[in-house]
């Protein structure tokens, strides 16, 4: 079973942070959520989200995929906290997957980790002139190689089952959306 670990910062986007919760657990993924300290998390829209764990004691373990909620200023916490930048050149070094949404590209291009690549981000949240190096585009998703980014809360769904397909496929995939009833 994949392993992904969900970083749950102050003012994280609470839509973004329960929908890729909820529907990578649909897929039987074994996700963890940190929170960042010791606090119960307050997210921007004032919903208060508890952590499965602190930060601190999952450093050590191996996920298959780091997945960054965005939301203001939960992004900015992630950005100017060492521990995820840490672990997120170790997870890119290592070839494993790394996912961004909304705001929290802009904490994969301040890491150097965008480099060369293209990406997406919710629009205003991060400016291009500060990244030359990216590839900056609007689409919905991005998957560029181990690195996967979209746009905001309204891409939150599909964002969250291209995360299901790239770890378990596309079968996976389509299980948990026809479950969702999305569709007629």
């Amino acid at each position: 079973m994949p392993s992904v670990l969900v970083p749950l910062a102050q003012g994280c986007e609470e839509l973004e942070a329960v929908t890729i919760i909820d529907l990578l657990r649909r897929a039987a993924i074994d996700v963890v959520t940190a929170g960042l300290d010791n606090r119960p998390v307050t997210a921007s829209r004032g919903t208060l989200l508890i952590a499965d764990t602190r930060l601190d004691d999952v450093i050590g373990r191996t996920f298959d995929m780091i997945v960054l909620p965005g939301g203001l200023p939960g992004a900015d916490h992630l950005a100017a906290d060492p521990r995820i930048i840490a672990l997120l050149r170790s997870q890119h070094a290592a070839g494993r997957y790394i996912a961004a949404i909304c705001a929290a590209p802009k904490v994969l291009a301040g890491a150097g980790l965008l480099d060369g690549r293209s990406a997406t981000a919710y629009p205003g949240s991060v400016d291009p002139a500060a990244f030359p190096r990216v590839d900056f585009t609007d689409a919905a998703i991005v998957v560029d190689s181990t690195i996967v980014t979209s746009r905001g809360p309204g891409t939150a769904m599909d964002f969250a089952l291209q995360l299901i397909e790239l770890l378990l496929g596309r079968e996976s995939r389509d299980q948990v959306e026809r479950g969702l009833a999305r569709t007629l």
